[in-house]
């Protein structure tokens, strides 16, 4: 395997670029850290450019061991640093010993809505990392079959949120949207039922038909759903609390909507 001792290598030059949305968004690239999601990425067949393992630490450990010899099978570029010169290419606190640059996987819109009958989880802005990663990775174990993101929302390539979605976005589809009027259109051309979190108008959420092509959306962390989704919503839904709290966690109330729906379908 090759070996990399120079700060200006290119490869070390670039996992530092990477750190950056501008860069992520114009390589088309993202960086995932540690063997699990290595070895989830392989068993996916993701396109992997680059591995790259502290050397110490594969010299401890059978299982990054195990990883190096799989992108060695598969022709994998990799190549081994110093513990030091690794951890200004992971710009991490808490480095797993390998990180790897992986292609953003690109969804048409005939592609993300090919499951007949799927349910979608739509984001409106939200911005917190662990929000995203947590609801994308629901949404996969809930069996919904993508998430469309407005404009507006956080970078969901970025380190906190890919960590946070352990792999999910491997497999679920993801489509990108300027604003409310587009996701509508799309919501609509493909025949699915609009439920917006709100207050006002709503009705309690186990008593929705959720089972299949529904659009569940969840709004901006601070602000809600926009005005232009909310007016055209087919149903306002909201989550009934019996405490003082005001509102819960995006990331709760979206698990809670989506497992709502997965028990449904099971009930039938």
């Amino acid at each position: 395997m090759k070996e990399i001792s120079a700060n200006d290598n290119p490869v070390i030059k670039k996992f530092r670029a990477l750190s950056v949305k501008k860069q992520r968004d114009k390589l088309g690239l993202y960086i995932i850290e540690g063997p699990n999601l290595l070895e989830e990425a392989l068993n996916c067949g993701v396109r992997i450019g680059q591995v790259l393992f502290d050397d110490e630490a594969l010299s401890r450990s059978e299982e990054l061991a195990g990883l190096a010899a799989r992108t060695e099978e598969k022709k994998i570029p990799a190549a081994v640093v110093s513990p030091s010169l690794f951890l200004k290419a992971a710009n991490t606190d808490t480095p797993q010993g390998v990180i790897a640059w992986v292609e953003k996987p690109l969804w048409t819109e005939e592609q993300f809505f090919a499951l007949r009958g799927g349910n979608i989880i739509v984001l409106d802005r939200l911005q917190d990392p662990g929000n995203l990663g947590t609801i994308l990775r629901t949404a996969d174990s809930a069996g919904f079959s993508g998430a469309l993101l407005l404009k507006g929302c956080g970078d969901i390539y970025g380190p906190k949120t890919v960590r946070a979605a352990t792999g999910t976005l491997f497999r679920l589809p993801v489509l990108f949207c300027d604003g409310p009027e587009e996701a509508m259109a799309l919501l609509r051309a493909h025949g699915k039922t609009v439920f917006a979190t709100a207050l006002e108008s709503s009705e309690v959420y186990f008593k929705c038909d959720l089972r299949r092509d529904a659009a569940i959306v969840i709004g901006n962390e601070g602000n809600g759903i926009c005005r232009e989704i909310l007016d055209e919503a087919d149903q306002n839904i909201t989550i009934p609390m019996e405490g003082k709290t005001e509102s819960l966690n995006a990331g709760i109330a979206a698990g809670i909507l989506m497992y709502e729906s997965l028990r449904q379908r099971h009930m039938e």
